[in-house]
């Protein structure tokens, strides 16, 4: 069958443009399969990554219609299955982009620089001073063996940091796949630096407190590495070792638990006070609330009153029941 392939071409200096191809293909093909022939048959100036073509180095990232993933796993049949549109030919078409939040040096080849430098701003190694044993290796049961096997599955291809809506608006977050690496090192019982390495990864948004839990990531990592759960299990290390005055963050996911737990819901106007009035301790943090508290009582926006949900008692049990598993995990 015909596919038409709808590229997405630009260099350093130039505005994006879009430049198509037309193929005859098979459904199976992949992607990347059809990329090559682009570049052999028809225009030998495209440019994209690619190495292993088996879904191992992570070399082929990229948007295919517009979800950032890696073409040698893409195939055109899946692909033609998610987004069903015609060009005016009526030929089916797939669109590819070069990847989100790095900018582009060529056609779909694009400049990680702040990818690896994120990635090596969390120490992403095993510290030498936990590895110091003169008899022998450091060996590691079969079970702290395991802890570490979802996140070591990464293949840093860079899905997730393209995809992240964080990093879009913040260029402080180091990315969802640094703190994935990150995790691997706080569960790795060979490493000795866990509670420097913690207070690093919450300090402000730069670290866990900059993930908004968007989903994304997870969404689109071709390794099932789950990078916005291996954020949240960083955030409960910290959690389990902060009180609700350490910061702001902290105090967030606290008070968000307590309140559910009291009224089923959030009663809005109790966590504004407590979270960024900090229980009228933050006299700064209450002024900053008039503007909008002004704004919401003008436009009747709010709530005179509080009533708790439907079924509280089973959202708190549901609640402390997680809270006891995590307790006897950890």
């Amino acid at each position: 069958m015909q596919v038409c392939f709808k590229i997405i071409r630009q260099t350093q200096n130039t505005s994006p443009m879009i430049q198509t191809y037309t193929l005859d293909v098979e459904e199976g093909n992949t992607i990347l399969d059809c990329l090559n022939r682009i570049k052999w048959e028809q225009d030998g100036t495209l440019a994209f990554r690619k190495n292993c073509r088996n879904t191992i180095c992570g070399s082929c990232g990229m948007r295919i219609n517009g979800r950032s993933a890696l073409a040698c796993k893409e195939n055109v049949g899946s692909e033609l299955a998610k987004q069903h549109t015609h060009n005016e030919s009526g030929i089916p078409e797939i669109t590819v982009a070069p990847m989100g939040n790095m900018p582009v040096i060529k056609d779909l080849v694009v400049d990680m620089h702040s990818f690896w430098d994120n990635l090596e701003a969390v120490d992403p190694y095993v510290s030498t001073g936990a590895r110091v044993v003169p008899e022998r290796e450091f060996l590691q049961s079969p079970e702290e063996r395991s802890r570490l096997n979802q996140n070591g599955n990464c293949i840093l291809c860079g899905a997730c940091y393209s995809e992240c809506n964080s990093r879009e608006v913040n260029s402080d977050f180091v990315g969802p796949h640094a703190l994935a690496k990150a995790q691997r090192m706080v569960a790795d019982s060979r490493d000795a630096k866990t509670e420097s390495r913690l207070e690093e990864y919450n300090k402000g948004t730069q670290g866990v407190w900059g993930c908004t839990r968007c989903y994304m990531c997870n969404a689109v990592c071709p390794m099932d590495v789950a990078p916005m759960d291996q954020i949240g299990k960083i955030k409960q290390e910290i959690l389990d070792r902060k009180d609700d005055q350490a910061s702001r963050q902290i105090r967030h996911r606290k008070v968000l638990i307590d309140l559910v737990k009291e009224g089923g819901w959030i009663d809005e106007r109790q966590f504004g006070l407590q979270v960024v009035g900090n229980s009228f301790r933050d006299i700064q943090g209450l002024l900053s609330l008039g503007p909008l508290g002004l704004r919401m009582l003008v436009r009747g926006k709010f709530p005179l009153g509080f009533e708790p949900s439907t079924g509280v008692s089973q959202v708190r049990s549901l609640i402390e029941s997680v809270q006891n598993l995590e307790s006897v995990d950890s």
